[in-house]
């Protein structure tokens, strides 16, 4: 039962992929699954349930990230002299999500956090993650000779994660934030290796605000404003 439970959600996310980033347009101040837009310093767009608490959960089931491009992400590689295959991305979608997993893991367990399940219990939060509109600016293609993209930045994605309780499913908050590689004061040029750097940063801070918040409730602290 409880392993149907974890499989449903990581299906699920497959299916609301399409509606994951924020829209142009405020948000509404209710999703469409009850949840309550709050205000937040450190995510773009952040809801919660109403007198739902993080705090009794000692174990987190981290589900597979899901990564996607930004929408004609390829077409425009490809307008110019980089060709991608779609064997390419997804060479960049597995080893990001891999990433996601190895850097998200380390945070949460750090000095005796939080243990990972893969089963669905009481004290159990369920974590469903995903890596939208992933836009790369330099991509590599694994070419023969050295490609590189003349650009100002690394590109950029966007982070969506879904909170769930592990026993009885209901979701408890949903988080979607952007993050844009830094820019640079000079034009410079692009590679494979300030690709790397850039996605570790984000994911590191996201890993961070992510610990910090859990830590905050299960101390019972109030979420920072």
């Amino acid at each position: 039962m409880r392993f149907r439970l974890l499989r449903s959600l990581a299906i699920g996310l497959l299916l609301a992929v399409p509606a994951l980033a924020p829209a142009a347009d405020s948000p509404p101040a209710e999703s469409h699954d009850g949840l309550r837009l709050v205000s937040s310093k450190n995510a773009d767009v952040l809801y919660t349930r109403p007198g739902a608490s993080l705090a009794g959960y000692k174990r987190i089931a981290l589900l597979d990230c899901y990564v996607a491009f930004r929408k004609d992400w390829q077409r425009d590689q490809n307008s110019g002299s980089l060709k991608v295959k779609s064997s390419d991305m997804q060479r960049i979608k597995r080893e990001l999500a891999e990433r996601f997993r190895e850097v998200f893991t380390e945070e949460l367990q750090k000095d005796g956090g939080y243990a990972l399940t893969t089963e669905a219990a009481e004290d159990v939060l369920i974590m469903r993650p995903a890596i939208i509109d992933l836009d790369v600016t330099a991509p590599d293609v694994m070419t023969a000779g050295r490609s590189y993209t003349f650009a100002t930045d690394a590109g950029s994605m966007t982070l969506y994660v879904e909170l769930f309780d592990g026993s009885s499913g209901e979701i408890l908050a949903r988080v979607v934030d952007r993050e844009h590689a830094r820019e640079n004061v000079r034009m410079m040029w692009q590679n494979s290796v300030r690709n790397s750097v850039e996605a570790e940063r984000m994911l590191k801070k996201w890993a961070g605000l992510a610990r910090t918040a859990l830590e905050r409730a299960r101390s019972g602290l109030p979420p920072q404003p």
